[in-house]
């Protein structure tokens, strides 16, 4: 039984459908109950800015502000520290609660026991 997911996107505004499932994925899973740690990397970067998730749209999608905030309020999210440097995008810039990590973080989650990623 998995009882974390790991989801990295890589996609944004470039890639709205990808976009929009790895973000309710992983709000249903936190509000299926299961340990969640949403990566945002690439284009999905800009979302760690307050107010970019309201600028995101896609029809007969959930708003991304809403599955953000719920992630944020039962898992975790983190930015990709090299996609952050590639858009000066720094530790204060970020909503609060979004750390700044690199890929030896992302390996550490992933290579537990008991852990699925899933990468969009």
């Amino acid at each position: 039984m998995t009882n974390k997911v790991v989801i990295k996107v890589t996609a944004g505004a470039d890639g709205p459908e990808r976009c929009s499932q790895a973000f309710t994925v992983a709000a249903v899973a936190v509000a299926s109950g299961v340990d969640v740690s949403l990566w945002l990397t690439g284009e999905s970067a800009w979302f760690a800015l307050p107010g970019r998730a309201a600028e995101f749209e896609l029809p007969h999608s959930a708003p991304l502000p809403d599955l953000l905030d719920a992630v944020l309020a039962g898992g975790r999210v983190t930015l990709c520290t090299q996609c952050a440097a590639r858009r000066d995008i720094t530790e204060r810039d970020v909503i609060d609660g979004v750390r700044i990590a690199g890929a030896q973080v992302f390996v550490s989650e992933i290579t537990k026991d008991g852990v699925q990623a899933l990468v969009y």
